[in-house]
């Protein structure tokens, strides 16, 4: 049987924690505040065995309206709840409350018990019970009293029966506990307590505190004041934290696996309300035991997004609870790491539910490429239908996008370099780390991208460099050139002399002079003659030998150095051996 855990609910002073102490033996009262005032506070935990021999984990929540913040923290945990209403009383405003919130968070399975049955007549008890069956109908209504122990027996019976119908929610196996208490204890340190959502925890799990981003180590695990090897999702667990102050872990932190869950200042949720919302709305945010100040951005009736002033540890399916005084709504998340950007297509697209919809409306959100373990941290799926959602996706050297993301580079690309061609007639490529931000996937996404790689750039397939309207000024700038002979020049036209040198007809040497091609290739016919004789040529003799400026022999010189003709050793140039053999 899976562990699973029962949440009470009702109205201050119904009874709630009397009928756990005669359920299990136990009081959950524990703070002295909560003895002095007989009234519950803070949420109680007590371990129940049914008669089918099932262990589950009872949580008492209080009653009072005051402390609504403290039940929604243990009620977000809960498989199937224990409806407690006096039978003198009846239903009251905190019952009717309890109950849309267990509503909104999805809780369906559950037993009305009418309490306090010894001290009313038969003609209220009747009246009671009917009340409690028109309250919840299909529930089981069970009259009890726990101070004679009346009907025990048979809210036992109702639980089991009940229990063995419940599937316990767990959408991912990965460990995820939110904290309900934290202290210390001598001798072993900071213990904390709380649900164990999903996945399992021992002794040695190293994990990480969220949102404090804080690495910890598990050294012992109990559950209900038993030391066991490990802890599975559905039970309440203790969990000493060594190395840990007590104050850095609060109510509302999360210890989960590394790497799974996101910690997220917005939520997409899907949304039921209880009154008319405004969209901008201030509200309280109530998800695992962590209450968050947040602000609604509606998208639809059904659809908004959760702006938080605090991060959330969420993941998909999970439920929330939003109050502004009183629960006003309810909402259930579809992304837990959503963009900013709100998009009702994309909401609609992730509640279809299936995953191949699911990863589609995740990668549509993102402005880049993800990978699995990227797509895995966003709490969106389970390992298992991951990979069944991505074989819908478009794989990139490991990275998956959308074919409409695809799409869109194709277009944006061909546009681009069609602007280029139009803007730059001269130089239509576009360098390739320009075109694409250097990723580990660019490389293989241009392969599919309509375009020619030629060296470092891309061109528009067929696109060639045009001198266009610059004909003349090719012409002049080249008739200088040739003028000048071995006097290098300064073009006031970089981008055409650009142009020029890829034809082959100048040669740019350092500081943005340029010599004629035929120029360059008579001085390096002097230098090979004489390094051929000499067997080294000096700066001094190289300029002799063109009849140049010592300024331009030294640009020539470096030009050949970089062009793997020569090499410098000392005061001299010497042919490079592939030189010496052409």
């Amino acid at each position: 049987m899976r562990p699973l855990v029962l949440g009470t609910a009702g109205h201050i002073d119904h009874g709630k924690t009397w009928l756990v102490r005669a359920l299990t033996g136990k009081d959950t009262d524990r703070l002295p505040e909560e003895k002095e005032r007989a009234i519950s506070i803070d949420l109680g935990y007590a371990p129940l065995r049914l008669p089918s021999g099932q262990h589950i984990s009872v949580i008492d929540v209080p009653g009072h309206e005051r402390f609504v913040r403290n039940m929604v923290a243990g009620a977000t945990g809960i498989d199937l709840f224990l409806l407690v209403i006096d039978a003198n009383e009846g239903a009251r405003p905190q019952t009717h409350e309890h109950l849309a919130i267990l509503r909104l968070l999805g809780i369906e399975h559950g037993v009305v018990a009418v309490t306090k049955v010894d001290a009313v007549d038969e003609e209220l008890l009747a009246l009671a019970l009917d009340e409690a069956r028109e309250l919840m109908p299909g529930a089981s209504v069970i009259a009890t009293s726990a101070k004679t122990g009346a009907g025990l027996d048979d809210l036992q019976a109702a639980l089991a029966r009940v229990a063995s119908r419940v599937e316990r929610r767990a959408l991912l196996r990965a460990t995820r506990l939110f904290v309900d208490r934290s202290f210390t204890i001598a001798g072993i340190g900071t213990v904390i307590t709380g649900t164990l959502w999903s996945g399992s925890i021992g002794e040695g799990d190293e994990l990480i505190a969220e949102p404090l981003g804080l690495p910890v180590r598990v050294r012992s695990v109990q559950v209900h004041d038993e030391a066991v090897e490990r802890a599975e999702a559905g039970q309440r667990v203790a969990v000493a934290l060594p190395g840990v102050e007590r104050d850095r872990i609060r109510r509302g932190a999360a210890l989960v696996a590394r790497d799974v869950f996101p910690v997220s200042y917005r939520l997409d949720i899907t949304m039921e309300a209880l009154e008319p919302l405004e969209s901008g709305r201030r509200v309280h945010v109530h998800h695992g035991s962590a209450k968050h100040f947040g602000r609604l951005v509606l998208v639809s009736d059904d659809h908004a997004q959760l702006r938080l002033t605090t991060p959330a540890v969420a993941a998909r399916g999970d439920r929330v609870v939003l109050r502004d005084g009183t629960t006003i709504a309810g909402g259930t998340v579809l992304d837990p790491a959503p963009p900013r950007r709100l998009e009702l297509d994309r909401l609609a697209m992730l509640e279809q539910g299936d995953p191949a919809s699911i990863v589609h409306g995740a990668l549509a959100a993102s402005p880049e490429p993800l990978t699995k373990a990227e797509l895995a941290r966003r709490g969106l799926l389970s390992e298992q239908d991951l990979e069944s959602g991505l074989q819908a996706a478009v794989e990139v050297c490991g990275y998956f996008l959308t074919e409409a993301q695809l799409d869109e580079i194709r277009a944006t690309t061909a546009r681009a370099l069609r602007q280029r061609a139009i803007d730059h007639p001269l130089d239509p490529g576009i360098p390739l780390a320009e075109l694409l931000p250097p990723r580990p996937w660019s490389s293989a996404l241009l392969e599919l991208l309509p375009m020619e790689r030629r060296g470092p750039k891309a061109y528009a397939p067929g696109e060639t460099p045009q001198l266009g309207d610059r004909v003349a000024s090719a012409k002049t700038l080249l008739t200088q050139l040739a003028q000048a002979g071995l006097n290098p020049i300064k073009p006031a036209d970089r981008e055409l002399a650009v142009y020029l040198e890829n034809n082959g007809d100048l040669v740019h040497l350092g500081d943005g002079y340029a010599i004629s091609t035929e120029a360059f290739e008579r001085a390096k016919a002097h230098l090979v003659e004489e390094c051929t004789r000499a067997g080294e040529v000096t700066l001094a003799r190289f300029r002799d030998l063109i009849g140049t400026g010592r300024r331009t022999a030294q640009l020539l010189l470096e030009r050949f150095d970089s062009d793997g003709l020569t090499r410098r050793v000392g005061d001299t140039r010497v042919l490079r051996r592939r030189a010496q053999h052409q």
